[in-house]
């Protein structure tokens, strides 16, 4: 007769589902440390609204890192402490990079905030004014506007008018406001013009992956079952054991580091613990190595890296010379300076793999098709493909995983890699 599916098991389950669909449980530090990015901002944001002073600061870091879910967690926070002090005005670069557009927007945010009549015809001054005075009149009733700028440096893009408009507004002494940008670029206040960037605080906070003491932590305290919660103890007790068993294993240590080698973001990290905790046996009711083996080879199923195992080995070699290049911060290249870093190759080991420029440039072409390689823009249709600046399709994690699983891949080229 077959086991039944332990109920504490479906419990536990569904506990650690809801805690990874929780960002505030994984992204929101379990005491308030005063080096975590999350108590520094809220520590800039509060003291604005506290103290009736202006700021502005750039969240920077990878997409995943966390950086609109540590605000929304702070912005959460604040408003709750500060209930009728804070109006939060959301933006994007995708959607409001248009300064024309991006006006009408914050006009259409206040006017439903501080239910205002909206028009839809004002002019571009309209609401440029309408905003400046906004600021002006929030000012003196002691209530902060937050501006949340996501996409940050495509707002950098053209004649920056809305940025300068809104951090030269701040600089009165009546107005009181606080601009959040958020971009992935870290170079975004680079972008910014000389009379916009002399207007900016030039604060920024870093989100940065999660180093492999962060992540153990961070696996432990997701992982870890509650010992008061509704769970029975002895479950409880005996689950907790086996998962510290397990995440003290090398062989746990080598799934997680092979997973942190291809994406180390805390968002691909919990997707990929999602996927892990799901395959959980409920008739025994524990976690196991097993599961997540299994959630590392289906997160690994990548088209990209798919494609590499059908390239010929001349196609290896060139997407190798092409990483090699972008190594080297070698910002611009063609299919001739890939030819020169081929032969560099060749002359340093003496490969036997070397083949002539025009056999060489076929195999440029089907990398084109296959689409691990494009050209880096649009111009120069009518240019020859040698002198075309291109560009690797392919990161360095998965160009690396899949050299390792081509079978007859050459020693060198995984030596090249590393």
């Amino acid at each position: 007769m077959e086991a039944e599916d332990l109920p504490e098991a479906k419990a536990a389950l569904s506990l650690l589902r809801s805690r990874l669909c929780n960002t505030s449980f994984y992204f929101k530090p379990p005491s308030d440390s005063s080096d975590s990015n999350y108590s520094k901002l809220k520590f800039i944001i509060s003291s604005s609204v506290a103290e009736a002073c202006n700021n502005s600061i750039l969240l920077l870091g990878p997409r995943g890192s966390g950086k609109m879910a540590v605000l929304e967690l702070v912005l959460q926070d604040l408003l709750l402490e500060y209930p009728d002090m804070i109006t939060v005005i959301r933006l994007s670069g995708l959607l409001h990079c248009d300064d024309n557009g991006a006006f009408k927007e914050i006009a259409r945010q206040l006017c439903s905030e501080y239910q205002l009549l909206f028009s839809k015809m004002a002019s571009f001054d309209d609401n440029s004014q309408f905003m400046i005075a906004m600021l002006r009149e929030c000012g003196l009733a002691h209530k902060t506007i937050v501006f949340v700028l996501d996409e940050f440096d495509l707002f950098a893009q053209g004649k920056q008018r809305l940025l300068y408009s809104l951090l030269d507004a701040m600089q009165s002494v009546s107005s009181q406001a606080v601009v959040i940008g958020i971009s992935c670029r870290l170079d975004a206040d680079q972008l910014l013009e000389k009379r916009v960037r002399s207007r900016f605080s030039h604060r920024k906070l870093l989100f940065l992956p999660p180093c492999k003491e962060d992540v153990e932590r961070l696996l432990e305290h997701i992982l870890t079952l509650p010992i008061d919660s509704d769970l029975p103890h002895d479950y409880t007790i005996k689950f907790n054991a086996k998962l510290h068993n397990m995440l003290a294993d090398e062989r746990f240590k080598k799934i997680i580091n092979t997973y942190l080698d291809s994406d180390s973001t805390v968002k691909q990290l919990v997707r990929y613990l999602f996927c892990a905790i799901s395959k959980m046996n409920l008739k025994s009711g524990m976690l196991t190595l097993e599961n997540f083996e299994h959630a590392l080879s289906n997160i690994q199923r990548q088209p990209k890296q798919e494609c590499i195992k059908d390239c010929s080995i001349l196609e290896l070699y060139i997407l190798v010379c092409m990483k090699r290049l972008e190594v080297k911060e070698q910002n611009s290249y063609n299919f001739n300076s890939v030819m020169k870093e081929y032969k560099s190759i060749h002359d340093s080991f003496q490969t036997s793999d070397y083949y002539s420029r025009s056999v060489c440039l076929r195999a440029f072409e089907h990398l084109l098709q296959r689409e691990l390689i494009c050209f880096t823009d649009n111009r120069g249709h009518n240019q020859s493909i040698e002198f075309r600046p291109v560009k690797l399709l392919i990161s360095s994690p998965e160009l690396h995983l899949g050299l390792k699983a081509y079978r007859s891949c050459p020693v060198i080229l995984q030596k090249l890699m590393n």
